[in-house]
């Protein structure tokens, strides 16, 4: 039985990580982990950057006039604040993410490889060796424990974001209405 099927991974380019035992696209197919993780991420990465430096622009802007006008801007620059701390805290992250995603990529082969070599070596397996200088590079176990701990960074500062008390009050609101509780709507 393949072990991607032992580990109820669906699809042939979806397999189990050896490590965590989380199914993931791309750990033995550095097309696929090419073509469906570090591009898109890449991709979408860059493309949320320029909106989000395009809007604090826009943000700035409309700070100004609103300090030229004589309105308070208070709300508007604990919003901005709000933004940017959280921009920090997911784009970091994803960044490091994604660079431990090129190092995967870019040396898989060669770990392949050594591990081909160190295994021929070894009477119990019948492996034919290798051709071709002997590597001595194995992947860093720090490396993928970093990915792991950043890729759960990023969702809990998206869950910070996304659990404010206002996000909590309208959970609370939903609640008592279904238990049949008559709710005051504030407006």
């Amino acid at each position: 039985m393949p072990w991607n099927v032992a580990l109820n991974c669906p699809f042939l380019f979806v397999a189990g990580d050896v490590l965590s035992g989380v199914c993931f696209v791309g750990l033995w197919d550095m097309t696929a982990l090419r073509g469906f993780v570090l591009l898109p991420l890449a991709v979408f990465l860059v493309l949320g950057t320029a909106f989000l430096v395009a809007g604090f622009f826009s943000l700035f802007r409309i700070r100004t006039v609103m300090k030229h006008d004589g309105t308070k801007t208070d709300k508007l620059e604990k919003l901005m604040i709000r933004i940017g701390v959280f921009s920090v805290l997911y784009v970091v992250p994803a960044l490091i993410v994604l660079a431990c995603l090129f190092y995967e990529q870019s040396y898989f082969d060669h770990w392949m490889v050594s591990w081909s070599r160190e295994m021929c070596t070894n009477k119990q397996y019948a492996l034919p060796c290798p051709p071709g200088p002997a590597d001595p590079r194995k992947p860093e176990f720090e490396v993928f424990m970093i990915k792991y701990l950043m890729a759960l960074i990023v969702g809990i500062t998206s869950s910070f974001w996304i659990w404010s008390g206002k996000t909590i009050g309208s959970w609370r609101e939903f609640c008592l209405r279904l238990r049949g509780r008559r709710v005051e709507a504030y407006v």
